[in-house]
């Protein structure tokens, strides 16, 4: 006789495949994710590597006569000498009017009117006055050399006479004759001038005073040139930067110093540290000492940089520079990084500054030159380019100079060490710079574009260094780029660099959630995608970042839900897309063949199937929202997109497209709402799903398993189960050594002998030895799956008279063999596993196992007898 607790267990209704647990503990939210919830997984849009490396790429919107050139000639004569010639940075309107110039007199004797002369400014006639002064006190000592061309036989003798040595001795006590000359200015200055400009000029054609040779005083034809360059010049205040710093890298100003500054200790480094290097320089053959030249510029940086004279120190810098434009025309990339680097050194500005850039650019081109780059020691000095240089005076220097180094960035040595040099958060400030110049002006200019393209591409290279994370989240540099996204939402070419920047950081937890935490993002993402709907590359990296957002953050599941038109946009999208992949499906005429679909790894998705693939992926996670999930259950457009791409596309076409759609009908289904879409259409769905199960793709047998779970927890859908048979493939899956696969086979049949007149089914194909079978394996490990087997029994056995009967002998002394082991504490836990992970296996198994089981266990033991009930005799 049954006690009154064994009869309160007989009268405990079938257990469902449960929807949602009652209580939230935290195995039973693990529990629940399984059962039917399901985050979706999937690759990064790839991004093709660059053939060529240019500015603008080929997929680039510019046209080619709207982007700046990635192919130019460089020469020595595209520098420029006179260094201080005012920039103006802005243009003088024209004349309301032209001036009439009187007609031509038409014979000698007619007078012409002589047009008035302004009054002529005191610090000119001092500045002409002073000019005079030096001009006699170097013809008095001799050493006035002319620009006219003059015979060499002349001007050595003249080296080579008493007073000129005697004067070259005192000047300096060492030093050839050769060298010697190019600094004879800075003597003595005892003796005064005594004679004009005419008399110089005729002692000059006499003959008296030497003339220059083109071979033997280079060096002080760019001297004299540097003085008096930097002597006239006047002094310019760009109105975009702070006064000092204009005036140091101008040479203009209060700061400026001439030769006539020089110290003597200067003037003897000068003259025994410097001037032999330049003599090296000259004298080598351009064409066979490389070696010698790139020897001698190295030489030429140590020296000037242990004399204090790099940057606007150096007082015969306009002689170095010269030197140093010359040597461009060698053609060694080698030779020219050194240059760089020492005309870097120097301070230029304006376009020399532009054509130094320009030269690193070109070779950075080579990626075969990557090599020198490490080698030279080049990148401080690019990098300090962006640190220093102003954006609107200096724009298109920038431009190549961020050029250059995105092509460098592309190297991993060369990008790990500009990452250690501050790089990422040099190119944050400029794109601050260059966000707070628009805003000012009130519109976009178009070199920032420009320099934006550049500017996100390298960052995007960054983007794939691990070790460049916490860089990107303490530079603030998240929030920015949603700046720019926001502010350059037209340009496609800004808006892709940054959309592959953040599908790449996106991946990693800390940067969604500092993603998720800016300002205005999801606006702002759906703004770009209603914006450039057509731009695939685009869409596909947009929407891969809403998917990883709203993949494990319930808020930012919510923030994207609240932004106005955010699922009707998808929904857009999704429409769009779905409709171009039936054109492009239907253009082909026919089918593919299973030779071409095998030909077509079926990982690697067309471009148009891609979109779909993260589309439906950010629906799915974002049904995962107990309250969002309920409302968009009831999206008929939504589930109706999906059902379309179940009809139309096959799993060997797309894999991953077929699974993501009945995953996302899977989370959809799991709310039992009145309204559901999912509900309305389930017998279509249901009929969809059985073609998946008649595929060889284990994933796609999976997926519709897990969604006939849900589905056949409604009468209608457990006869359909019954009707084609889909119990029996239920049963097959339990041989499976997946223990997913086995769970999601379990919710199926649990729903099914939830039917009097079906359970009878458990007994055909060996139903019930492959679950006893699957509790055996399964259990110590898998408490989960240990509940759902024992539940399913549970349900079978409701009528049961006889345990021998209902599940055979051998079946029934296993069963009782393994519950009574498993409700062990000590023989049921596995010592071995860690802490943690050995308490989430208590949870579980006190939770979810021992209830169950140890109904079913009181159940067989009271059934179990040896006697055969008596049948009943016939009337």
């Amino acid at each position: 006789m049954q006690s009154p607790k064994e009869k309160r267990m007989d009268k405990s209704e079938p257990f469902f495949m449960p929807c949602a647990p009652k209580r939230k503990m935290s195995s039973e939210i693990i529990s629940e994710a399984r059962h039917s919830l399901r985050i979706l997984k999937t690759q990064r849009p790839f991004t093709p590597r660059e053939d060529q490396r240019t500015l603008f790429g080929t997929s680039s919107s510019r046209t080619p006569e709207n982007r700046p050139p990635s192919a130019f000639s460089l020469h020595a004569c595209s520098f420029e000498i006179n260094e201080s010639r005012p920039v103006s940075g802005k243009r003088l309107s024209p004349l309301d009017h032209k001036p009439k110039l009187p007609a031509s007199p038409n014979n000698e004797d007619e007078i012409v009117p002589s047009f008035p002369k302004p009054p002529v400014d005191p610090v000119d006639i001092k500045r002409v006055s002073s000019a005079r002064a030096r001009l006699f006190k170097v013809a008095s000592q001799g050493t006035l050399l002319p620009d006219k061309a003059v015979n060499p036989e002349d001007f050595i003798k003249r080296l080579h006479s008493e007073s000129s040595v005697a004067a070259l001795h005192s000047g300096r006590g060492r030093g050839d004759a050769r060298l010697s000359d190019l600094n004879i200015q800075n003597q003595t200055k005892e003796h005064r001038p005594t004679s004009s400009s005419n008399v110089v000029g005729s002692e000059i054609e006499k003959g008296i005073l030497p003339k220059r040779s083109s071979s033997s005083s280079a060096l002080l034809n760019l001297r004299n040139e540097s003085e008096q360059t930097e002597r006239s010049g006047p002094t310019l205040c760009p109105s975009n930067g702070s006064e000092n710093k204009n005036k140091n890298r101008s040479g203009s100003g209060n700061g400026s110093r001439t030769s006539d500054d020089e110290t003597e200790e200067e003037a003897y480094y000068w003259n025994t540290e410097i001037l032999p290097i330049l003599n090296i320089i000259e004298k080598a053959d351009n064409d066979t000492d490389v070696d010698c030249l790139c020897k001698a510029c190295i030489r030429l940086y140590k020296s000037l940089e242990n004399g204090n004279m790099l940057g606007r120190n150096c007082k015969q810098r306009a002689i170095l520079l010269k030197i140093l434009y010359k040597l461009v025309d060698v053609g060694s990339d080698q030779l020219s990084l050194l240059l760089v680097k020492l005309i870097l050194a120097l301070r230029v500005t304006g376009k020399n500054l532009l054509n130094v850039c320009k030269l690193i650019f070109k070779i950075s081109r080579c990626e075969n030159n990557d090599v020198l780059f490490q080698t030279e020691n080049i990148l401080d000095s690019l990098l300090d380019v962006l640190k220093s240089e102003d954006m609107l005076s200096n724009s298109e220097a920038l431009l190549y100079c961020l050029g250059a180094i995105k092509f460098l960035s592309g190297n991993a040595n060369l990008i790990k060490y500009m990452l250690n040099e501050n790089l990422l958060e040099t190119l944050v400030q400029l794109m601050k710079h260059i966000s707070n110049t628009d805003k000012e002006s009130d519109s976009l200019l178009p070199i920032s574009g420009n320099l934006l393209v550049q500017l996100t591409a390298i960052l995007r290279n960054i983007a794939d260094l691990s070790q460049s994370r916490p860089r990107f989240l303490l530079s603030g540099a998240l929030s920015e780029l949603c700046v720019i996204l926001e502010q350059y939402i037209a340009d496609k070419d800004v808006c892709t660099n940054v959309a592959r920047i953040l599908s790449k950081l996106s991946s990693y937890n800390d940067c969604c959630t500092a993603l998720a935490d800016c300002p205005r993002c999801f606006s702002i993402f759906l703004a770009v995608l209603n914006k450039h709907q057509k731009k695939q590359d685009l869409v596909v990296r947009i929407v891969f970042t809403l998917g990883n957002l709203t993949a494990k953050n319930n808020h930012a599941r919510e923030q994207f839900y609240m932004e106005d038109g955010a699922i009707s946009t998808l929904l857009s999208l999704f429409q769009i897309y779905y409709e171009l992949d039936c054109c492009m499906k239907s253009a082909s005429g026919r089918s593919e063949s299973a030779e071409e679909v095998n030909s077509r790894h079926p990982k690697h998705p067309t471009d148009v199937e891609d979109v779909l693939i993260k589309l439906i992926r950010v629906l799915a996670n974002i049904s995962i929202h107990p309250s969002l999930g309920t409302v968009l259950s009831t999206n008929q457009n939504c589930v109706d997109l999906l059902i379309k791409v179940l009809e139309y596309k096959q799993i060997d076409e797309c894999e991953e497209l077929v699974i993501n759609a009945a995953a996302a009908i899977n989370n959809l289904s799991y709310y039992q709402t009145k309204h559901s879409a999912v509900r309305s259409r389930q017998l279509r769905i249901s009929e969809l799903l059985l073609r998946l199960l008649l595929s060889n793709n284990m994933e796609g047998i999976l997926e519709a398993a897990r969604v006939f779970g849900n589905l056949s927890q409604t009468k209608e859908i457990r006869d359909f189960v019954v009707a084609k048979n889909v119990y029996k493939f239920m049963i097959a899956l339990l041989d499976s050594k997946n223990p997913d696969v086995c769970f999601s086979a379990c919710g199926v049949l649990i729903n099914v002998t939830v039917d009097n007149n079906k359970r009878t089914i458990l007994r055909e194909e060996g139903g019930i030895k492959k679950l006893i079978d699957c509790l055996q394996d399964f259990g110590p490990s898998d408490w989960q799956l240990a509940s759902l087997v024992c539940k399913t029994l549970w349900n079978y056995s409701e009528k049961i008279t006889s345990a021998a009967l209902c599940f055979g002998n051998k079946e029934t002394e296993k069963l009782i063999e393994l519950l009574t082991t498993y409700l062990e504490e000590e023989l049921a836990l596995d010592n071995s596993l860690d802490k943690d992970l050995r308490a989430y296996h208590k949870v579980c198994w006190e939770s979810e196992f021992i209830p169950v089981a140890s109904q079913l266990l009181t159940r067989v033991q009271s059934h179990d007898t040896l006697l055969e009930p008596l049948s009943v005799p016939s009337q």
